[in-house]
Protein backbone atom coordinates (compact mmCIF):
# COMPACT_ATOMS: atom_id res chain seq x y z
CA UNK A 1 0.00 0.00 0.00
CA UNK A 2 1.23 3.32 -1.02
CA UNK A 3 0.86 6.34 1.28
CA UNK A 4 0.11 9.75 0.13
CA UNK A 5 -0.58 12.58 1.91
CA UNK A 6 -2.88 15.68 -0.02
CA UNK A 7 -1.87 19.03 1.52
CA UNK A 8 -4.28 21.71 0.40
CA UNK A 9 -4.25 25.72 1.04
CA UNK A 10 -6.52 28.44 1.84
CA UNK A 11 -10.09 28.70 -0.25
CA UNK A 12 -9.69 25.38 -1.34
CA UNK A 13 -12.41 23.98 1.22
CA UNK A 14 -14.69 26.09 -1.34
CA UNK A 15 -14.05 24.26 -4.21
CA UNK A 16 -17.24 23.59 -6.16
CA UNK A 17 -18.58 26.95 -4.98
CA UNK A 18 -15.42 29.64 -5.42
CA UNK A 19 -15.21 31.07 -8.60
CA UNK A 20 -16.74 28.27 -10.60
CA UNK A 21 -15.83 29.41 -13.85
CA UNK A 22 -11.99 29.24 -13.09
CA UNK A 23 -12.17 26.16 -10.48
CA UNK A 24 -14.95 24.03 -11.86
CA UNK A 25 -18.06 22.60 -9.81
CA UNK A 26 -16.61 19.98 -8.38
CA UNK A 27 -15.74 20.00 -4.36
CA UNK A 28 -12.85 18.77 -3.10
CA UNK A 29 -14.37 16.08 -1.05
CA UNK A 30 -15.70 14.76 -4.36
CA UNK A 31 -12.29 14.57 -6.23
CA UNK A 32 -11.21 13.00 -2.74
CA UNK A 33 -13.87 9.71 -3.49
CA UNK A 34 -12.62 9.45 -7.04
CA UNK A 35 -9.16 9.36 -5.76
CA UNK A 36 -9.59 6.48 -3.54
CA UNK A 37 -11.77 4.49 -6.25
CA UNK A 38 -9.38 5.27 -9.07
CA UNK A 39 -6.64 4.29 -6.76
CA UNK A 40 -7.36 1.78 -4.33
CA UNK A 41 -4.00 0.59 -3.83
CA UNK A 42 -3.42 3.98 -2.34
CA UNK A 43 -3.71 5.21 1.12
CA UNK A 44 -4.77 8.59 0.98
CA UNK A 45 -4.33 11.23 4.01
CA UNK A 46 -6.05 14.76 3.33
CA UNK A 47 -5.26 17.60 5.04
CA UNK A 48 -6.50 21.33 4.44
CA UNK A 49 -6.42 24.97 6.03
CA UNK A 50 -6.75 28.48 5.48
CA UNK A 51 -3.78 28.96 7.86
CA UNK A 52 0.12 28.98 7.20
CA UNK A 53 1.31 27.74 10.46
CA UNK A 54 -0.90 24.77 10.05
CA UNK A 55 -0.01 24.08 6.72
CA UNK A 56 3.75 23.94 7.74
CA UNK A 57 2.65 21.71 10.27
CA UNK A 58 1.60 19.40 8.63
CA UNK A 59 3.82 19.38 6.22
CA UNK A 60 6.33 18.20 8.98
CA UNK A 61 4.36 16.30 10.44
CA UNK A 62 3.58 13.59 7.20
CA UNK A 63 7.18 14.86 5.39
CA UNK A 64 9.13 12.20 6.97
CA UNK A 65 6.71 8.83 6.87
CA UNK A 66 5.17 8.96 3.61
CA UNK A 67 5.51 7.61 0.21
CA UNK A 68 4.55 10.80 -1.69
CA UNK A 69 3.27 14.25 -1.20
CA UNK A 70 0.68 16.34 -3.11
CA UNK A 71 0.68 19.93 -2.12
CA UNK A 72 -1.23 22.96 -3.36
CA UNK A 73 -0.84 25.89 -1.44
CA UNK A 74 -3.08 27.42 -3.21
CA UNK A 75 -2.11 31.75 -2.63
CA UNK A 76 0.60 31.23 -0.04
CA UNK A 77 2.25 29.51 -3.14
CA UNK A 78 3.61 32.80 -4.32
CA UNK A 79 4.04 34.15 -0.16
CA UNK A 80 5.19 31.89 2.06
CA UNK A 81 9.36 31.58 2.76
CA UNK A 82 8.24 29.26 5.34
CA UNK A 83 5.86 26.42 3.58
CA UNK A 84 8.99 26.50 0.59
CA UNK A 85 11.28 25.96 4.09
CA UNK A 86 9.40 23.09 4.93
CA UNK A 87 9.26 21.42 1.47
CA UNK A 88 12.87 21.93 1.70
CA UNK A 89 13.56 20.18 5.02
CA UNK A 90 11.26 17.29 4.96
CA UNK A 91 12.21 13.55 3.23
CA UNK A 92 9.12 12.88 1.68
CA UNK A 93 8.81 14.00 -2.13
CA UNK A 94 6.54 16.47 -2.95
CA UNK A 95 4.68 17.09 -6.03
CA UNK A 96 2.99 21.13 -6.44
CA UNK A 97 -0.39 21.32 -7.95
CA UNK A 98 -2.49 24.15 -9.12
CA UNK A 99 -6.46 23.76 -10.40
CA UNK A 100 -5.49 27.17 -12.61
CA UNK A 101 -2.85 27.70 -14.63
CA UNK A 102 -0.93 29.97 -12.67
CA UNK A 103 1.41 31.44 -15.24
CA UNK A 104 -1.49 32.60 -17.20
CA UNK A 105 -2.55 34.75 -14.16
CA UNK A 106 -1.52 37.74 -12.48
CA UNK A 107 2.32 38.32 -12.84
CA UNK A 108 2.47 37.71 -8.73
CA UNK A 109 1.58 34.07 -8.82
CA UNK A 110 4.28 33.40 -11.20
CA UNK A 111 6.56 33.16 -8.30
CA UNK A 112 6.56 30.29 -6.57
CA UNK A 113 8.13 29.42 -2.70
CA UNK A 114 7.63 25.84 -3.70
CA UNK A 115 8.76 24.86 -6.97
CA UNK A 116 12.31 24.56 -7.13
CA UNK A 117 12.09 22.24 -3.53
CA UNK A 118 9.33 20.09 -5.56
CA UNK A 119 10.14 17.45 -7.74
CA UNK A 120 7.65 18.51 -9.91
CA UNK A 121 4.66 21.00 -10.76
CA UNK A 122 1.45 20.09 -12.19
CA UNK A 123 -0.72 23.34 -13.46
CA UNK A 124 -3.89 24.37 -15.01
CA UNK A 125 -4.94 20.66 -15.36
CA UNK A 126 -7.86 21.08 -12.84
CA UNK A 127 -8.49 18.64 -10.64
CA UNK A 128 -6.95 16.12 -13.10
CA UNK A 129 -3.70 17.49 -11.72
CA UNK A 130 -4.52 15.45 -8.34
CA UNK A 131 -4.56 12.30 -10.11
CA UNK A 132 -1.51 12.45 -12.39
CA UNK A 133 0.55 13.38 -9.60
CA UNK A 134 -0.89 10.04 -7.72
CA UNK A 135 -0.16 8.28 -11.19
CA UNK A 136 3.55 9.81 -10.67
CA UNK A 137 4.22 8.50 -7.27
CA UNK A 138 2.61 4.91 -8.25
CA UNK A 139 5.01 5.03 -11.23
CA UNK A 140 8.04 5.92 -9.23
CA UNK A 141 7.05 3.28 -6.23
CA UNK A 142 7.01 0.83 -9.45
CA UNK A 143 10.13 1.65 -10.31
CA UNK A 144 11.87 1.21 -6.95
CA UNK A 145 10.64 -2.17 -6.24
Amino acid sequence: MLNITIINGPNLNLLGKREPGMYGNESFDDCLLQLKQAFPQVNFTYFQSNVEGEIVNAIQQYGFNQDGMILNPAAYTHTSIAIGDAVAAIKTPVIEVHISNVHAREDFRKISHVSAKSVGSIVGLGLKGYALATEWFIAKAGAIQ
